[in-house]
């Protein structure tokens, strides 16, 4: 169902944060660092742990091939003479004592291998093997072998992996605190600058900013803030004192009116009809004055305060619209007594909020009744009209926006749109909804809980 509604502003919706950065700026910065940290120190790991493997591995197949080869060469010139090793295990055999070898090492082609073996105390131990044949000077064929144990560097390895990720969490740790630590001091200035302009806030003559704050980016943006501040006020200033001046300088011709209308009234030998245009004309005009009272307490953006009678100012509202029924067939009527709905506001105030919704009803309802129905703390305003469209119900409140069946009434489209700023400067809420078979009601509540 379309409905339109209006509210006081709520603070918790304007300090809701924009959609496009979820986190806040310290937080953003602080993630900066751990990343980077995490992202340095783990590509270096890598690099270490790669370029250790890289260079271990040549340098162990390097000397594995030149010790193999040393070796062969020993056998091909003397087979009798004892090969010298003192951190590889060797061996050579012919086809004739194959068999003495270990079946692990003895079906090896030639080349570098990588052999897992149980020690005789069940420990496993890691070795590079590097095989190569020969023919010795009798041209007996044989195989040498030169075995390197690289148990040790394995472990090493898995000592500097472990070294390596303890590098990485104290590293990422460490950024986490300088991230912290700079977020802090790069963020302290602009928190101080966020809480001076919260706590200048309602002010009319707000601090000035750039000096609190060093010739930095932050400086530059408190200096920009003055100067916004001080062409916002400037311009609000002109603002109310154009407004003051209309309202002083409407008052006096609103006071001659209503002066030369009560001596009209006091006349007794004046005809009915006279007399029902001179109360025309005094109706008018007090509903000149009530309009610029409220549109006074608008522009100072203050409230005022009274004990206004709500059912008095809907009887004042239906006395000035009988006059302008014409030929419509409409009853107005006031459900409810007087003294039920007392609100804590100027007479002018309820009367503008309440005399534009009672006004748009009497408006577009060509027959039937509109009736004021006084509630706890709220009035409604129902009425038989022609209902309320999607379309209306998403803009009724716009500044300017006449609704669909507005073709052929005169207005500018700003009196709901003047009710909406009424309650939000007293905290009120309006609500304009389709009614149950025709016409429209509209609520307007005086209490914002």
């Amino acid at each position: 169902m379309a409905q339109a509604e209006e509210t006081a502003p709520d603070d918790s919706v304007r300090s809701q944060p924009g959609r496009r950065y979820r986190r806040r700026l310290r937080t953003r910065i602080i993630l900066s660092f751990v990343l980077l940290g995490l992202g340095l120190t783990t590509l270096f790991a890598l690099a270490t742990l790669y370029v250790r493997s890289k260079l271990e591995n040549q340098l162990i197949e390097q000397t594995l091939e030149r010790e193999v080869s040393n070796l062969v060469e020993q056998v091909e010139r003397n087979p009798d003479e004892p090969p010298f090793f003192l951190i590889f295990d060797a061996r050579t055999w012919s086809p004739q004592n194959a068999f003495k070898v270990d079946p692990l090492y003895r079906d090896l082609p030639a080349g570098i291998h990588d052999v897992r073996q149980q020690a005789p105390d069940g420990s496993w131990h890691d070795y590079k093997v590097a095989v190569r044949q020969g023919v010795s000077p009798t041209g007996t064929p044989f195989t040498s072998l030169v075995r390197y144990d690289v148990t040790g560097a394995a472990e090493t390895g898995a000592k500097l992996m472990r070294a390596l990720v303890l590098s990485v969490v104290l590293f990422s740790i460490l950024s986490l605190v300088l991230g912290w630590w700079s977020a802090s001091r790069v963020m302290s200035p602009v928190s101080e600058l966020a809480r001076r302009l919260g706590s200048s806030g309602g002010t009319t003559r707000p601090e000035a900013l750039a000096g609190h704050f060093p010739d930095d980016e932050v400086g530059e943006l408190a200096k920009a803030l003055d100067d916004y501040a001080t062409r916002l006020t400037e311009v609000v200033q002109r603002d109310r004192e154009f407004n003051a001046d209309v309202s002083h300088e409407l008052r006096t011709p609103l006071a001659v009116i209503r002066g030369a209308v009560e001596l009209l009234l006091s006349r007794p030998e004046i005809d009915d009809k006279t007399r029902a245009r001179l109360l025309r004309i005094q109706r008018a005009e007090q509903q000149c004055t009530d309009l610029i009272s409220a549109l006074l307490l608008l522009s100072r953006n203050e409230r005022g305060h009274g004990a206004t009678d709500v059912a008095r100012v809907a009887e004042q509202l239906f006395d000035a619209h009988r006059g302008q029924l014409g030929s419509k067939r409409l009853a107005l009527r006031l459900d409810g007594g007087h003294g039920q709905v007392v609100v804590d506001a100027p007479e002018s105030a309820v009367t503008v909020a309440l005399g534009n919704l009672i006004g748009n009803a009497v408006k577009y309802t060509q027959q039937g009744e509109v009736v004021v129905r006084l509630l706890r703390d709220a009035v409604e305003v129902i009425d038989s009209g022609p209902g309320l469209s999607a379309e209306d119900a998403a803009r009724l409140f716009e500044r300017g926006y006449r609704g669909t069946h507005a073709e052929h009434s005169q207005g500018g489209g700003i009196g709901l749109s003047i009710v909406r700023r009424l309650c939000a400067l007293y905290g009120w809420s309006v609500r304009v909804v389709p009614g149950e078979s025709v016409g429209v009601i509209a609520t307007l509540t005086f209490s914002n809980e």
